[in-house]
């Protein structure tokens, strides 16, 4: 039996001026009202309690998004389902110009994945929505009286019939999960008939999660198909309801993890199609590009949202419908503003909405005196003061309006940070200062990739380590080394003078081994030795890998060494072309347990430091020790209080670790080098902050006795070095 709710929401629209600006790198175009213009994405966040309900984002490109009501349901579950619970929103402009979603009725805590029914919701304005729930084994009991899984509904208009059809997946006893299709009633409350079978595998294993896409007169119908490896797979046919093949048992998606919840668009005004889905068992959601529906490119990098999705559909809207659904949900505590200003470091701007704070954080040289961040707002929201306002003596006062609701007092401050001191994501920095040039380098690794899969290593430049130059890219896996195309990580550089020409010595990680490229200046180009240095654990060690290499020479012997490892220290000294270690020479050093990665290795008043990270990068405690040695190989002196840098969570400063260190040439002057999280949304990412990284720099100080004070990780960062 089908029980039908209507949701009263009743909202009055005001009429509001529509300017779509330029936002995330979009275009200053404004479109009509009734075109379409914008995207909403419609979405669920996870399997516990308040996270299966329906959410509501938008987006003006399709690529950035921002979270309606601050990322809480637009619908209260427990109204609309029998579960209390609901999950893998799919939404629809019908023809008839309404708009209709459907979800799955499912709440995992009381539940487990044993459900029986999906939900059915019509909607004339994207506001107020009715509801009806189909329980299919009490609907259908003779021909699914014992299915105990229904999945994933979604709905597409047949031209042919008139109707709207939906199609989901359904478990009966031990048979695998199969998708099934049913049309709609007249009035969208309950199926006509008894669903039938849509997709039949050819080797009768598991298909789920469909969506359907017309193309070139071809239905394309992306799954979750376990044919072949489990992934999302495509079949074709000429019809809605019938005659899907595989085009192949090959995946379609750019994954090699557990993915589901495929949701394909087009976007407005392109050949270009979206198909995103749920990387679950890593907590990513990753999108892909493709003009043929078959060829997909991972589009990660370019994709921004400030909420963590999981299985959902993107429709595009018109500009009237953003207004609306902003006047709706827009938030002041969640305001959809930007700050544009090429002053200002935008990776890190907070937007407190608790509070009712803005902090911008400004480029060296910026007049605070007279600065404009040049705020843009969405649709819909206002704001004043408008131009250059002086920030110099303290906050400034902005008033934030939402067309419909009122206005909200922001206290805005503006500050030179120094820190992060590379503009992007970098991490793992190693420092160099070059007699040859007499600057100072960088070399990170290159950050912002999902699993730390970057391939390419570049090199930043400065006369004061405050300003820096990025100077390209000098080592890219993918074309100049033959060995290996993966995972970039972690770099170490050494200047040598060998028969008075300058070197530069490169050692890097790639593919979890240790790599050695060279070259006759420090921005490269660099070549590559042409197979790993390090490929091999030492003798005693089964785990950990061969990562993190660091390179010092002694000032005392003029000999260079080599220390890498994660979860054991190795060291050993490097042969007099640099090119090898001395094999007889390697050898374990007695670290503690608190050692995880990321050695590196200083000469100070007679004292070796030895610098270690401690615990994952992927976590806010992330942190460096230390120890002290009377020589390179020696044994190491691990002082009690031997914290280097740590997180500080007032200033809302995670992650602080994996460092190197430069000392002022004739002075005794000390800086530590080093990457935190992303500020201020690092720390919320979960464990994606662990590769979404930035390079800090902060003075390094030794008390009387060598020890080393431990570093306060700051904002401001360092004053310019002369």
């Amino acid at each position: 039996m089908t029980f039908k709710n209507k949701i009263k929401n009743t909202i009055r629209i005001a009429g509001l001026l529509f300017a779509v600006f330029a936002l995330f790198g979009s275009c200053n175009q404004s479109q009509p009202d009734d075109e379409l213009s914008a995207y909403l994405f419609t979405y669920f966040t996870g399997n516990g309690p308040g996270e299966e309900a329906i959410r509501f984002a938008v987006s003006l490109d399709g690529y950035n998004y921002r979270a309606l009501n601050n990322n809480e349901p637009i619908l209260d579950s427990k109204e609309i389902s029998t579960s209390g619970g609901v999950r893998d929103p799919h939404i629809l402009r019908g023809a008839d110009g309404w708009f209709y979603m459907v979800v799955t009725d499912l709440y995992v805590p009381d539940m487990g994945w044993k459900n029986y029914a999906m939900v059915l919701l019509k909607s004339k304005d994207l506001i107020t929505w009715e509801s009806s729930k189909v329980n299919i084994p009490e609907s259908f009991p003779e021909e699914f009286g014992d299915v105990w899984r229904v999945w994933a509904p979604q709905t597409f208009y047949d031209e042919t019939t008139g109707k709207y059809m939906i199609y989901f997946s359904m478990k009966q006893g031990d048979d695998p999960d199969i998708i099934y299709y049913a049309f709609a009633n007249e009035d969208f409350t309950g199926l006509e008939a008894a669903p039938k079978q849509l997709f039949y595998s050819p080797t009768n294993n598991a298909a789920i999660d469909g969506d359907i896409i017309l193309k070139d007169g071809k239905y394309h119908l992306f799954m979750k198909s376990e044919d072949g490896e489990p992934g999302i797979k495509l079949a074709l046919s000429d019809q809605l309801t019938e005659g899907y093949e595989l085009v192949s048992d090959k995946r379609v998606d750019c994954e090699t993890h557990p993915v589901e919840g495929s949701g394909i668009f087009k976007r407005i005004n392109s050949d270009e199609y979206i198909l995103m889905y749920d990387v679950y068992t890593s907590g990513r959601y990753q999108f892909t590009k493709s003009t043929d529906l078959q060829n997909f490119s991972v589009i990660d990098e370019a994709i921004s949202m400030k909420f963590h999705p999981r299985h959902g559909t993107v429709m595009p809207i018109t500009g009237k419908e953003l207004k609306r659904l902003i006047s709706q949900w827009g938030r002041f505590d969640d305001l959809l503003i930007d700050a544009q200003s090429a002053s200002l470091k935008k990776q890190n701007v907070v937007i407190n909405g608790n509070e009712k704070t803005i902090y911008l954080p400004v480029k060296r040289g910026t007049d605070l005196s007279a600065f404009d961040p040049e705020f843009s707002a969405w649709p819909g929201i206002d704001f004043q003061p408008k131009g250059a306002q002086n920030f110099s003596g303290g906050a400034v006062e902005y008033i934030f309006s939402i067309e419909g609701k009122g206005e909200v007092v922001y206290q805005v401050s503006a500050s030179e940070d120094h820190n992060p001191v590379l503009e992007g994501f970098y991490a793992d920095p190693d420092i160099l200062y070059s007699e040859k040039t007499g600057k100072y380098y960088i070399y990170p690794t290159s950050d912002g990739f999902m699993n730390w899969s970057g391939t390419y290593f570049k090199v930043f430049s400065s006369d004061n380590l405050v300003d820096w130059t990025d100077e390209g890219v000098i080592l890219d896996l993918k074309t100049d080394v033959s060995w290996t195309d993966r995972n970039a990580w972690a770099p170490c550089i050494i200047e040598k003078k060998i028969d008075g020409e300058y070197k530069y010595f490169y050692y890097f990680t790639a593919a979890q081994r240790i790599g050695l490229a060279v070259a006759d200046d420090p921005t490269g180009p660099f070549v590559d030795s042409g197979q790993p240095l390090i490929d091999y654990k030492p003798e005693g060690i089964t785990g950990g890998q061969e990562i993190d290499a660091d390179v010092f020479t002694d000032p005392e012997s003029g000999k260079s060494y080599l220390y890498w490892g994660n979860g054991y220290m190795a060291a050993a000294e490097l042969s007099e072309d640099m090119l090898s270690i001395k094999k007889n020479t390697l050898k374990l050093m007695n670290i503690d347990n608190t050692y995880r990665e990321g050695t590196y290795v200083i000469y100070r008043n007679g004292t070796y430091y030895f610098m270690w990270s401690e615990d994952d990068t992927r976590s806010p405690n992330y942190k460096v020790r230390y120890a002290t040695s009377d020589s390179p190989l020696g044994t190491l002196t691990i002082p009690e209080n031997n914290i280097v840098i740590r997180q500080d969570a007032a200033q809302e400063i995670f992650a602080t670790g994996h460092n190197s260190a430069i000392q002022v040439p004739g002075k005794d002057e000390w800086y530590l080098v080093y990457h935190r999280f992303t500020r201020p949304k690092g720390v919320e990412m979960g464990r994606a902050g662990g590769f979404h990284r930035e390079v800090c720099i902060d003075k390094l100080e030794f008390d009387e006795n060598g020890g080393i004070i431990e570093v306060k990780p700051t904002l401001k960062g360092i004053d310019p070095v002369e």
